[in-house]
């Protein structure tokens, strides 16, 4: 079977197009490099005919509000049509554990996401998972000396389990919103990037950062942690740090 993975160049997308192979079936890559722009929806009949489903990892990186609903509403809202048109059976949209609970701009987008999925007209999942292990990683990507890091608890998965994880979704029927998927333990972020950078054998200052108001306390007091049982990943950070990560 064709399954189509919006965001299929990404950091989650990529293996999940693994995961769709991995499974035996045929990865339909949709993004800007493959000829389709999910935001103004151009290549997407091409793309997505004879594709019975859909799987959305599709991202941008913002905490503007604004931004994060015009990307997410423009890129869920045009997959949504295409699927309708050319009709895509199960569309599978990947979310964040938390987002109903913490107010932040890029949660507002995610949010926007949810909703469309869910009455876009086209059966549909919608999976929310904990952040990723590699988010530890994105906290140190430029070379400042110091490392601001949001003060944040979070349980913490490897994006590879998120990804079979979504393809196991796609292969069944769609459920709407499905268990919540975390990783194995709960870790606060500071604590992750300090392990990451001692693994990498770099030297820099780690210092927490607040946020301001109820995003803050919510975030720092486990506001992003699963609130119900669902499926949970078994590869911890150290594991994920000594496989090389």
């Amino acid at each position: 079977m064709r399954i189509a993975v919006a965001g299929g160049t990404g950091r989650v997308g990529r293996r999940v197009v693994d995961a769709v192979r991995a499974a035996g079936h045929e990865p339909v890559v949709l993004a800007r490099s493959t000829g389709v722009d999910l935001v103004r929806g151009s290549g997407l009949d091409e793309a997505l005919a004879g594709v019975p489903v859909v799987i959305d990892v599709s991202n941008m990186s913002t905490a503007s509000r604004k931004k994060s609903e015009m990307f997410f509403g423009a890129a869920t809202g045009n997959l949504l049509s295409a699927g309708r048109r050319l009709g895509v059976r199960h569309h599978v949209a990947l979310s964040i554990v938390g987002v109903d609970r913490v107010e932040f701009g890029y949660y507002a987008g995610k949010r926007r996401q949810e909703a469309l999925v869910v009455t876009g007209g086209v059966p549909a999942t919608v999976l929310r998972s904990t952040q990723f292990h590699e988010f530890a990683a994105q906290m140190v990507a430029n070379r400042r000396p110091v490392a601001l890091v949001p003060q944040m608890l979070t349980q913490p998965i490897a994006a590879h389990e998120v990804a079979r994880c979504l393809v196991e979704l796609a292969l069944r029927d769609p459920v709407g919103l499905a268990p919540e998927i975390a990783g194995p333990q709960q870790l606060r972020m500071p604590d992750m990037v300090r392990r990451l950078l001692r693994a990498r054998g770099r030297r820099r200052v780690v210092l927490p950062v607040r946020l301001p108001g109820a995003t803050g306390r919510a975030m720092a007091g486990g506001g992003l942690l699963p609130a119900r049982p669902g499926p949970r990943g078994t590869q911890t950070f150290d594991q994920w740090l000594a496989a090389g990560a």
